[in-house]
């Protein structure tokens, strides 16, 4: 369980391809931090953590990952948003984030807003996965690269959020660009009431 609030950006020092899986090779402040089998979001995936080597981390990301999350196209350099699992005793900061990535999304539109800057989302729209609460509503949350955000101007297939220059500073969003592929995860609480209404 996390809370979308991206703790540090780590570095991806080398990609290992292990038949349908690849091995992500991380450089991060907090290595010294972490242990065998602990979980950490990357991009919003919930991964374990299978080698710990220095100021470097590795993970696996499995076939079904990289054909639901934008990690199979990370390449050596790029910066990947991380966060640990939360911490029970503490303050909830974002929101409940599960770490289970429900599809990619395509940045259709970059625009500066006078100090922050908004970002345009667009998602394959599908019927079924909309009546399973795989939707975003105008004030509610969602998560775009592990990061919790505010949902603003939803459509059936697209929002928009704002990002505060320390979010764009400190997170890949800096990097992201029109055409770029992000990660999403739409808010559970969400998933629970659609699956609640099926069942009356």
């Amino acid at each position: 369980m996390f809370s979308g609030i991206i703790e540090e950006t780590a570095t991806v020092i080398d990609i290992i391809r292990d038949r349908d899986n690849i091995d992500l090779k991380l450089r991060c402040p907090f290595t010294n931090e972490l242990g065998i089998d602990q979980s950490v979001a990357h991009n919003g995936t919930c991964l374990t953590v299978v080698a710990i080597d220095n100021d470097c981390y590795t993970v696996t990301a499995m076939k079904e990952t990289l054909e639901r999350t934008n990690l199979g196209l990370l390449h050596i350099g790029d910066k990947v948003n991380v966060e640990r699992s939360m911490m029970m005793n503490g303050r909830l900061d974002g929101h409940i984030v599960q770490g289970h990535v429900d599809q990619t999304a395509v940045c259709i539109a970059k625009e500066d807003a006078n100090g922050s800057t908004y970002f345009t989302f667009e998602y394959q729209e599908n019927q079924e996965m909309a009546l399973n609460g795989y939707f975003t509503v105008d004030k509610g949350s969602v998560t775009v690269n592990g990061v919790s955000l505010t949902v603003c101007n939803p459509t059936a297939n697209s929002f928009q959020v704002a990002i505060i220059p320390y979010t764009f500073e400190h997170t890949n969003f800096c990097n992201i660009e029109k055409g770029s592929v992000v990660n999403i995860e739409f808010d559970i609480i969400g998933k629970y009431i659609a699956r609640l209404q099926q069942l009356k």
